[in-house]
């Protein structure tokens, strides 16, 4: 007889505003992204792209700020986190919700990203992007936790 399976482990995809709002946000900001984060169950992953790297490293990069970008770096080497390379199903997946929705081709990426993994939701601050049903949305406010 085998034994009961546990419960279900949920993994959670974030947008690299996410990401952006743990690292650099204001307090709040912070502490939006952190309780969401303690919410997770022990083994469910952060999940994100390889598109959050760029988005991430960008503008410290620009701001001449080498620190900022080997933090992110540390962040998305994490043993919890997995960073999703951009695959042709993904593009593929992405242009299918930017035509349906017409979101822009980021965002499209990190919501095709997020079923194309199977996460249980994708986090994000942009409340556009709850207009897509193919993967549940939850949308982080710094007044809500």
């Amino acid at each position: 007889m085998s034994a009961p399976a546990g419960p279900a482990v949920a993994d959670a995809y974030l947008d690299a505003c996410s990401f952006i709002y743990a690292v650099e946000g204001e307090p709040a900001w912070r502490s939006a992204v952190d309780a969401r984060l303690r919410g997770l169950g022990p083994g469910a992953r952060i999940v994100t792209s390889q598109l959050s790297r760029l988005e991430c490293r960008t503008k410290p990069l620009r701001d001449g700020d080498h620190a900022l970008p080997a933090r992110y770096d540390a962040l998305f080497a994490a043993s919890r986190v997995a960073v999703r390379d951009l695959t042709a199903a993904v593009v593929d997946g992405a242009t299918q919700l930017r035509a349906k929705y017409g979101f822009k081709s980021p965002d499209a990426l990190h919501l095709a990203s997020a079923v194309e993994c199977g996460a249980a939701a994708l986090w994000t601050g942009d409340a556009s992007l709850a207009r897509c049903v193919e993967v549940p949305v939850v949308v982080i406010s710094a007044s809500t936790p």
